[in-house]
């Protein structure tokens, strides 16, 4: 079974363990940097200001229970959100991204999640945050962190900026994810043997096996079932505003 690290154990870890930037970082975004799911706050936001029409908001609620219970694959799922911003500025998407975080995502930071980037970053490790998120959405969490290296999913553009409905392929989830890393580490010369990765879904057991450290951080009941399974140190963190996640079955 998976032990539970205590925060302290967490940052002492990485402090003595091996520095350089030959080590990396690897980052999940929401539910392991951030509580919950950042796409939420742009829906939100849409649903506020009147600009999401009743067929969009039923549609992605429909697709998201859909993918939910696996009948939907995730590129499907991103694909049709992408959909309902066809013909939006990219430009004025990435602004609104920027809004959106200091509005609405930077209290969902996690705050030790914060120093572990930190405790990363001291030590000379290459930090990446690796996600399936679009741009906008992980890209400022990025900044505000201080990551300098962003793995995740594009919009298509045309000419003039604008969106054209659909992703920039390969679309980075599962497998493809842990492909996108290795890739990474190939052009970096980053040791996957000596990194870390923290993450909290199944989705992301193709990458977590490929890590010399890997960090299921709150996991998801899937990744509860292969931290036990592979004997993996699971990281539990408190939410932010001091509030400490369920294990599933908790009440």
């Amino acid at each position: 079974m998976g032990r539970t690290l205590s925060q302290p154990e967490s940052l002492e870890e990485i402090e003595v363990g091996p520095g350089g930037a030959q080590v990396g970082a690897f980052f999940d975004l929401d539910g392991t940097l951030v509580d919950g799911f950042t796409a939420t706050a742009h829906a939100g936001h849409r649903i506020r200001r009147r600009q999401a029409a009743i067929g969009e908001i039923f549609g992605i609620l429909e697709a998201s229970v859909r993918y939910r219970i696996g009948r939907m694959p995730f590129e499907r799922l991103l694909v049709r959100a992408a959909g309902y911003l066809r013909g939006e500025s990219l430009p004025e998407l990435d602004e609104l991204g920027e809004y959106l975080f200091e509005n609405r995502i930077a209290g969902r930071v996690y705050p030790h999640m914060r120093d572990v980037v930190r405790r990363h970053q001291d030590s000379g490790h290459t930090v990446v945050l690796s996600s399936s998120a679009l741009t906008i959405h992980a890209e400022p969490v990025a900044r505000n962190l201080g990551i300098n290296h962003v793995l995740c999913n594009h919009f298509q553009t045309d000419a003039q900026g604008r969106l054209t409905g659909g992703i920039v392929e390969p679309i980075i989830w599962g497998e493809r994810k842990a492909a996108a890393v290795q890739d990474f580490c190939r052009e970096n010369r980053i040791e996957l043997g000596n990194s870390y990765f923290y993450a909290d879904g199944a989705e992301d057991g193709a990458l977590m096996r490929l890590v010399g450290h890997p960090r299921p951080v709150n996991p998801r009941p899937g990744m509860v079932a292969a931290a036990t399974d592979q004997g993996w140190p699971v990281l539990t963190v408190p939410r932010p505003g001091g509030r400490r996640r369920l294990r599933p079955g908790a009440r």
